[in-house]
């Protein structure tokens, strides 16, 4: 019996001990792990090939487009000295706003944080801008010719597309790269500039003096000039039909200017880079006094490989 009780005792003593000395056992295998997961580091540098899409505004301004082609046509005119028939058309601004695409190259250096580059760009646009005014002036001339000048003109710039070449700062922040961006922008521009011009006159003193003349005098002869053959009516002269004369001035001209804008771009992978951006286009005409001028404002998309 008492041998019986001590081999009891015996076994309860060990049952209790032996999970007390093995909770006090560290063999880190129970336990999570002691150490922090890696961060992935972006590194910036190399070169990249990607392509964009977004959404572009942009406007012209026509300052003075018509004006070489009015004086042209009327140079032999008194149309010039008597109403300054070139200055008359005033100038306006014609917008427009669509869809565009295309591709980029670049190559990124960085040093620590700080990311430069260069990068140069495509975008297809193919839209038209366009403006139109139209004004009438009548005048008695100092040789006693009522003279009337009319003008209806027109004109488009079709931006069709441009490029860019470009400086890139930025500062890295994990997979994420703000940046800024300026350069050189250069563009093709299809402009069309147009005048109809009606500029005619009658001798008003003649036609006066026809108008007091007694019941059987004889008339004197009313001259005219811009009338369509037939046109005119001596005793109703303001019933008269002007001749139409069209000039116009249309060809495609490269146009160059500067670029400015700001994006955010994110490494998805160490080779996959997405962005978002804002560019600024000004092009400019600069052969003929800045007559033309367009402003393109773009906010875009884009994804690229980095190699």
């Amino acid at each position: 019996m008492r041998t019986a009780t001590l081999a009891l005792l015996a076994s309860f003593t060990l049952g209790v001990i032996a999970p007390a000395q093995g909770a006090d056992l560290d063999y880190g295998v129970l336990r999570g792990s002691d150490y922090e997961p890696e961060i992935q580091v972006i590194d910036w540098n190399g070169i990249y090939v990607g392509g964009h899409g977004g959404y572009t505004s942009a406007s012209a301004g026509f300052k003075n487009v018509y004006a070489p082609l009015i004086l042209n046509e009327l140079r032999e005119s008194s149309a010039e000295s008597l109403f300054g028939a070139s200055t008359l058309l005033p100038s306006r601004t014609g917008t427009t706003e669509g869809s565009s695409y295309g591709a980029y190259i670049g190559f990124n250096y960085q040093f620590e944080e700080t990311v430069i580059g260069i990068e140069a760009d495509y975008t297809r646009f193919d839209r038209t801008t366009s403006a139109r005014d139209s004004i009438a002036r009548f005048k008695l001339s100092p040789d006693g010719y009522m003279e009337s000048v009319s003008l209806d003109g027109a004109a488009t710039s079709r931006v069709e597309d441009y490029g860019t070449l470009r400086a890139r700062g930025g500062y890295a922040i994990g997979n994420f790269l703000p940046y800024i961006t300026g350069g050189l922008a250069i563009g093709r521009v299809h402009v069309d500039q147009s005048v109809a011009i009606q500029y005619h006159g009658y001798d008003a003193a003649a036609y006066k003096a026809n108008q007091a003349l007694q019941v059987g005098a004889k008339a004197v002869a009313v001259k005219d000039f811009g009338y369509v053959n037939g046109g005119f009516d001596p005793n109703n002269p303001e019933a008269g039909i002007p001749a139409t004369r069209r000039v116009r001035n249309a060809k495609t001209k490269t146009m160059g200017g500067f670029v400015l804008g700001a994006g955010l771009e994110f490494a998805l992978t160490s080779n996959i880079l997405l962005r978002a951006e804002y560019q600024y286009v000004m092009l400019n005409d600069f052969q003929e006094s800045a007559a033309n001028r367009v402003a393109i404002n773009t906010v875009r998309a884009g994804a690229a490989v980095k190699f």
